[in-house]
């Protein structure tokens, strides 16, 4: 999947996040919240903040400690609500985090790695399956 559209609202506390398919059609929003919807924006258009922000961190801490973030995956869809794993590399061994897609995502695009999203998932948002 690829970042498609990030739509910031300044009157409304849910910020919206697309996300398609890289060689596909199916593309599906996630509101998110305001804090990282900011923080992918800026990473998207390249600024710099002078200080870590709280992604920067967390993919700086995976280095410092020997991993390496592989990737992540949307990996499921309970009651309206999306879930992620954070994909780490560590000693040939892949560890995977549990977190909200709104900060695999903005992890993502910090460390500039592959957004999956499980099939099942899709089929359950895209084709109600």
């Amino acid at each position: 999947m690829e970042l498609k559209r990030i739509i910031i609202s300044e009157v409304h506390e849910q910020q919206i996040i697309v996300l398609r398919e890289v060689e596909g059609t199916r593309s599906f929003p996630i509101v998110i919240g305001i804090f990282e919807a900011t923080s992918i924006d800026r990473r998207v258009k390249s600024i710099v903040p002078p200080r870590p922000l709280t992604h920067d961190m967390i993919v700086n801490v995976v280095e410092q400690l020997g991993g390496e973030i592989q990737d992540i995956l949307i990996n499921d869809l309970q009651d309206h609500t999306y879930f992620a794993r954070l994909r780490i590399r560590k000693d040939g061994e892949l560890v995977e985090i549990d977190c909200r897609p709104s900060d695999a995502i903005a992890v993502a695009v910090t460390a500039k790695v592959p957004i999956w999203v499980a099939e099942e998932v899709l089929a359950e948002i895209i084709e109600g399956g």
